[in-house]
């Protein structure tokens, strides 16, 4: 139609390569074929009809948030007659009637990032990748730190829970690891850095958390409580990296490790691999973050105890021995993640393993025979019935032979064997 304003229907068609007929045709009609066709109407009855506008819809305004699945499910329920083909056409009516009828939706705001600007904390369950060590399950989690702009990674296994404890150690190792700490720092509503309770959240903030983030000139900020997506650039990355992690275990062979330390290293490596494919963006933010200063703060919590005549202390839930000298002194201890260091005044007496109270509740044991076998080779009657009995043999080859002294042997006998 361009070239027949200029020029005759012949030219126009040889210029637009469509026959002479053709021309003529669309001269006279130039409506499209499409537009030429009477629409066609219904080829069987609307099964939604007589219910859509009578019962559907007035769900839909009492009950805004329900499913279309769950009004699929109500109306087969209601009119057993319908065929469970109606399905996609009814969840195809209810989107449209949504979208001239429904609520208006939450809106995301995307955001322009700066370097330097923000970092992001939280922790993630790593219990479903299965990993062992040395044959047991390890019940963990993982501290994950990350830039928003250049996408600079950290993480750091964590085997507690979301302690302040775990949450500074693996914030400050972030930040070493980086040289350098941005603006703000964000995580959600983390019990080891708010307290949950208070609508304002500069009066929500704990201590220690304020003091964390003061340390290293940060400001603490969270997102709104319960919307995940605010932390994004977090949320997201920990999908990604788990699925990293999964793909390098199935690489591996195997899900078991020798020790902790192993599996760490193995978590460092992932991590320095995505690390390295952002690296000329993660040196392009480091000018902008600040300096750090000139040491770490604390990454663990301070209690007082008093050890008791049972030869230990209760922390936590946890009954832990120490040397009975010590019985009646009033010690210091530093929690940390995966150990106790034990102070006595301003001198370090000792380190132990932390434990953790099982997992219905009741109290367990972190026990070393060498602190109380001197007096169990005076009683070896006492083993019998020892509340902290199996966490005493040094191996679960002694645990076993005890079993078989108790059944071959009078009980005395068998103690004093066993203590021997």
């Amino acid at each position: 139609m361009k070239y027949r304003q200029n020029n005759s229907v012949e030219v126009a068609a040889a210029k637009a390569s469509i026959s002479r007929a053709t021309a003529y045709r669309i001269d006279k009609d130039v409506r499209l074929p499409s537009q030429d066709k009477p629409s066609r109407g219904r080829r069987r009855p609307d099964p939604l009809e007589h219910i859509f506008d009578a019962e559907v819809v007035p769900l839909l305004k009492a009950a805004p948030g329900i499913r279309a699945v769950a009004v699929y499910d109500e109306m087969r329920r209601r009119h057993p007659e319908l065929s469970e083909g109606i399905r996609r056409t009814l969840e195809r009516r209810i989107r449209s009637w949504r979208a001239v009828h429904g609520e208006a939706q939450e809106v995301i705001f995307r955001q322009t990032h700066e370097p330097g600007r923000l970092g992001l904390s939280d922790f993630t369950d790593m219990g479903s990748l299965g990993v062992t060590i040395a044959g047991q399950p390890l019940d963990h989690l993982l501290y994950h730190f990350r830039l928003v702009w250049s996408g600079f990674e950290h993480a750091h296994v964590i085997l507690g829970g979301e302690s302040f404890v775990a949450l500074a150690e693996g914030l400050q190792n972030a930040l070493w690891s980086l040289s350098g700490s941005p603006l703000y720092h964000r995580s959600d509503s983390l019990s080891a850095a708010f307290r949950n309770l208070d609508a304002d959240a500069k009066a929500d903030l704990t201590h220690r958390y304020e003091a964390l983030c003061a340390h290293y000139r940060m400001t603490p900020t969270r997102n709104n409580k319960g919307v995940a997506h605010e932390n994004g650039s977090i949320e997201s990355s920990h999908g990604h990296l788990k699925n990293t992690i999964r793909d390098a275990l199935l690489m591996r062979g195997t899900r078991d490790f020798g020790d902790l330390v192993s599996y760490r290293a193995f978590i460092d490596e992932i991590v320095s691999r995505r690390n390295a494919a952002h690296g000329k963006r993660i040196d392009a933010e480091r000018p902008h973050l600040q300096a750090l200063p000139d040491s770490r703060t604390t990454d663990f919590e301070e209690v007082i105890v008093t050890v008791s005549s049972t030869g230990g202390f209760v922390l936590r839930k946890v009954f832990y021995t120490v040397p009975s000298r010590l019985i009646g002194h009033r010690l210091r201890v530093r929690l940390f993640d995966e150990r106790l260091d034990v102070f006595i005044g301003g001198t370090h007496l000792l380190t132990l393993p932390r434990g953790r109270a099982r997992a219905n509740g009741k109290h367990d044991q972190v026990v070393n025979y060498h602190h109380v076998i001197h007096s169990l080779r005076k009683k070896p009657m006492a083993l019998l019935g020892l509340v902290y009995r199996d966490k005493l043999f040094p191996r679960a080859e002694y645990r076993r032979a005890f079993d078989v002294l108790v059944e071959q042997l009078p009980d005395k006998q068998a103690c004093k064997i066993a203590v021997a």
